[in-house]
């Protein structure tokens, strides 16, 4: 069953004067299954980040149809459309986006407190959430005083206590070292497969995006090519992700 389905999806921005416009994206379309773990590829200038804006609800499209859990986000009112994103997405950036004056506890609170919530079903929902990420014996320290990937097992944290139905993941990896990439991205493996929980994530690293169920690859703001994990293991992946990046980086023609 699909969680989220984009159908001719383009969008046009116009020059500060009207007098060119730029098609950032022409005439996307792909869906997303429930439980699925799908990463997002394409060079700088591609469309990805755009597309990524528009399924966040941050932006809005010029045509198309974006159907997330059943409601059309290019037809919800301004006035609601926070309330959705907080209730139907999680969000993990790649600058963590965590607020130094707020312990890493009450950051990841601050979209359940946003939403009315009850400190003792705030606390109910972290509690599992904080041992599964490793991240319990963190909860009272200031973000300045964890390291770049226990940040971002918080900004997991916070992106997993809404429930959301789509969790989408820019560069998650992109301020990390090696040792938390490959921790990270662990994570998000254990998160999709034992509590299927649905990710959406956008990403340079061809190592990153080896660990996902699916790939999509963006050029010229379409929908170029997507492979497809099967049986492949995480190198056998990474090559094919490796091959279609060349393609793309060449001209060679959609697959």
């Amino acid at each position: 069953m699909s969680i989220l389905e984009v159908n001719g999806l383009r969008k046009v921005y116009s020059t500060r004067f009207g007098g060119n416009k730029v098609e950032a994206l022409k005439n996307v379309n792909f869906s997303v299954e429930v439980g699925e773990f799908v990463a997002i590829m394409g060079e700088s200038g591609s469309g990805k980040t755009t597309l990524l804006n528009i399924l966040a609800a941050l932006d809005k499209s010029t045509n198309g149809s974006v159907i997330l859990d059943g409601n059309d986000l290019t037809k919800i009112k301004d006035s609601s459309v926070s309330q959705f994103r907080r209730d139907k997405l999680g969000f993990v950036f790649q600058d963590f986006n965590l607020l130094d004056t707020f312990t890493i506890e009450d950051n990841i609170y601050l979209p359940l407190v946003l939403a009315g919530k009850s400190y003792k079903e705030m606390n109910e929902r972290l509690m599992p959430i904080a041992a599964r990420l490793g991240i319990s014996e963190l909860l009272k320290k200031y973000p300045y005083e964890v390291s770049g990937g226990q940040k971002q097992r918080a900004a997991v944290a916070r992106a997993l206590i809404t429930n959301p139905k789509l969790v989408l993941a820019d560069e998650p990896t992109g301020a990390l070292d090696s040792k938390a990439s490959d921790e990270l991205l662990k994570l998000f493996c254990e998160v999709n497969r034992l509590v299927g929980q649905t990710i959406l994530m956008v990403t340079h690293s061809v190592k990153a995006a080896s660990v996902a169920n699916r790939v999509l690859f963006i050029k010229d703001g379409e929908v170029f090519h997507q492979i497809y994990r099967g049986a492949d293991t995480d190198q056998q992946l990474y090559q094919k992700i490796s091959d279609t990046l060349t393609l793309l980086a060449t001209g060679g023609d959609r697959r």
